[in-house]
């Protein structure tokens, strides 16, 4: 990979040109695993970070809009299994396989500044990042009690006791543009991996249309984060109170 390199033997730095190796074959079982963690990025785990930011907006249309949403999410068949399988699984490898990949690696931002070699430490750190906020998130909304699943109407408070707490609002920020940031850079680098952007000039292009869909996402993030914000404090439903529950759940 071109932004990751090394220090020439002679001791003196020879001229690197920028810009991303393309896939090769003849790798054995490195190459197949690096072509399943770049598809991977985009779908399933990309096709579910969009789906997870547009649901979020629902909140921008007040509690009914968004109780619904999480409903009809929450409503799926086979829900774990499709968690399992289309969520928890490929985000769990394309980031074990990402760590790895930084293992292996090397971002001499100090030694060779180029572009690339920024972009390569920062597709690194906001991938890590991410993939722990995206753990602790999961635990604290999915599995932490009171739970969504069967009872929707608690999921607009909950997020809301959430983003009261500072450090909680300061993760959830800090989440959604790294997340943004990652995906948006991921996309630029699968284009040009697999060859769908030839030339400098392609890939300067296309670097606009990926800086665009990382605004989008961080907009879309934040607007949710307004609209929970902005809406007065709800109260939990309470569990000896199942008309209150019945009310949001419907």
């Amino acid at each position: 990979m071109a932004t990751s390199v090394s220090r020439p033997a002679g001791g003196s730095a020879s001229r690197i040109a920028a810009g991303v190796a393309p896939l090769r074959a003849g790798q054995g079982r490195s190459f197949l695993l690096r072509r399943l963690h770049s598809l991977s990025g985009l779908f399933p785990v990309g096709a579910f970070l969009l789906e997870h930011f547009i649901s979020n907006t629902f909140a921008t249309n007040g509690l009914r809009a968004y109780t619904d949403e999480v409903k009809f999410l929450t409503g799926i068949p086979f829900l774990v299994f499709v968690e399992v399988g289309f969520i928890y699984i490929p985000i769990l490898y394309h980031a074990l396989y990402g760590f790895y990949i930084w293992y292996r690696g090397e971002s001499n931002v100090g030694d060779y500044p180029f572009i690339g070699n920024w972009g390569y430490m920062v597709q690194r750190w906001t991938g890590g990042i991410a993939f722990f906020y995206i753990v602790w998130h999961t635990i604290t909304m999915r599995w932490i009690a009171p739970h969504i699943v069967g009872n929707p109407g608690v999921a607009f408070p909950k997020v809301q006791m959430e983003l009261a707490h500072p450090w909680s609002l300061a993760a959830y920020i800090v989440g959604i543009v790294c997340a943004s940031v990652h995906f948006g850079y991921g996309i630029w680098l699968f284009a040009a991996k697999w060859g769908l952007t030839t030339g400098p000039k392609s890939r300067k292009r296309f670097a606009y249309v990926c800086a665009l869909i990382c605004l989008g996402f961080i907009f879309m993030g934040f607007a949710a984060l307004y609209s929970f914000r902005k809406t007065p404090q709800l109260p939990l439903p309470a569990a000896d109170h199942p008309a209150e529950q019945a009310l949001l759940n419907r």
